[in-house]
């Protein structure tokens, strides 16, 4: 088998399951065996269903730390002292409410689930993005006491209306983002470009971690060569603990490696705790500068491997949810339509794990149901934040997973969607779509509004 059809032959075999009207009796099962039957407010928070006792040990360690929130230093209580000096959030669940998804609103004011990575035109010598030399790659909208936020955001919705082939009206909302900076700290560079980005939801990481490199490559098309329109890439990304570049398979720009990457960027971006992985303080020299003298700095990473390891644990090991309605006409009249559409070109509906995972045998050898090829995408101009990621482009976002999605409302109180939750549902998240993408929306558009509602229930099911 070449190395372009394996997209093909992953979605002709599962289309071949996937007529109106038949279900297989294996696809509830997200996660293989370690899925779990669990549609309420926890769905997204449990542990993997096969999880070994040790594992669960760390699992559960690990949530502790996710769970709570972090504190000024020096403080007594020093395994959870170090917080800031400038910051967006005080925990990981303060954004990942429940380990779920994040909404870019709280009573009209945008919440702590939003942030706005940072950066000027260029890249580093790894291929990063490039800091704005005054304000860093992430704004912080929270400080400790004495020191003032960085800024804050402003954000207006511009209404689009349109119409569906049948005649029915729809509109949308087009986000518009004012970064409001704080005099405090200076001015940002002249071509500051900015990115939103929503904090997505963590079930099943560990397996999506577990898929080998090698599936993933073999999916890639960046020039299109079998012609169906669909173009994925890979995004290559520096892992700083190996010293080398690496394929990139989470964030919304799969701008992150692993899961353990992850994990250690966000300590340090979105709360300012400091590891082994990244041992100085988010802040770039003119703040140090401007201000060391309002801060405790400790050449001492404030999260020590331990626990940096129990996090890693706890996210690597939250079990996706099993799917509902799955043998319902509605839904299998839907699955049929999601692949008529080529939606499943992108959101590959099966994937396998490695044989082989001695970090987490539990993962090892699952057919699981992700809904996605972790591969970027161009987008189209709508969605475009404008701001490459080191192989990722200003239109490209990695295709998210779509497993559990239609359980968002339930755990998390709302239906946002897309990397900076603009879609107010699934709908909406459709409609939103371009590029490579334009087909299916525009197939989307084109069906009767009970075709339309048999997609959206097989959505929900996922």
């Amino acid at each position: 088998m070449t190395k372009h059809s394996l997209r093909v032959f992953f979605t002709a075999v599962f289309l071949l399951l996937s007529n109106e009207g038949i279900a297989s009796d294996s696809e509830e099962f997200s996660g293989g065996s370690t899925t779990v039957f669990q549609a309420g407010q926890n769905a997204y928070s449990l542990p993997l269903a096969n999880i070994s006792r040790e594992n669960r040990r760390a699992h559960v360690i690990g949530n502790s730390f996710f769970n709570k929130n972090w504190i000024v230093a020096p403080a007594s209580p020093t395994s959870r002292d170090g917080l800031g000096p400038l910051f967006h959030a005080r925990s990981c669940s303060a954004c990942h409410l429940r380990d779920g998804r994040g909404a870019p609103l709280t009573d009209d004011q945008p919440s702590s689930a939003l942030l706005f990575r940072l950066s000027v035109p260029g890249k580093s010598e790894t291929g990063s993005p490039i800091p704005d030399p005054t304000f860093g790659d992430q704004l912080a909208i929270d400080s400790i006491p004495n020191i003032e936020p960085e800024g804050k955001v402003i954000i207006e919705y511009e209404t689009i209306k349109d119409t569906f082939q049948d005649g029915t009206t729809y509109t949308l909302e087009r986000p518009i983002y004012q970064l409001v900076f704080s005099d405090s700290h200076g001015s940002p560079d002249p071509g500051i470009m900015f990115s939103p980005r929503i904090a997505p939801p963590l079930h099943g990481l560990g397996l999506l971690e577990a898929i080998p490199e090698k599936t993933i490559l073999d999916l890639s098309d960046p020039e299109d060569s079998d012609g169906d329109g669909i173009s994925g890439k890979p995004n290559r990304v520096w892992n700083p603990e190996s010293e080398k570049i690496e394929v990139g398979r989470f964030g919304w720009k799969a701008n992150q490696t692993d899961i353990r990457q992850q994990t250690a960027a966000a300590f340090l971006s979105d709360i300012g705790i400091t590891s082994s992985v990244h041992p100085k303080e988010s802040l770039t020299d003119h703040q140090f500068n401007l201000l060391k003298a309002s801060f405790t700095s400790s050449l001492t990473p404030d999260l020590d491997d331990k626990i940096l390891d129990r996090v890693v644990s706890y996210t690597q090991t939250l079990a996706p949810p099993a799917r509902r309605d799955w043998k319902s006409p509605l839904v299998t009249k839907g699955k049929s339509l999601f692949h008529e559409a080529r939606c499943s070109a992108c959101h590959i509906p099966e994937l396998k794990t490695a044989s082989e995972y001695p970090a987490l045998p539990e993962l090892e050898n699952q057919t699981i149901r992700p809904y996605t090829d972790l591969l970027l995408h161009d987008m189209g101009p709508e969605l475009a934040d404008h701001r490459p990621d080191f192989a990722a482009t200003g239109t490209e976002w990695r295709t998210p997973p779509l497993w559990g999605i239609g359980l968002t409302e339930t755990v998390n109180g709302h239906t946002r969607f897309l990397h900076d939750g603009r879609a107010r549902n699934l709908e909406e998240a459709i409609l939103w779509h371009g590029g490579e993408a334009t087909f299916s929306r525009e197939a989307y558009k084109a069906l009767p509004a009970k075709e339309r509602q048999a997609l959206l229930a097989f959505l929900e099911s996922l």
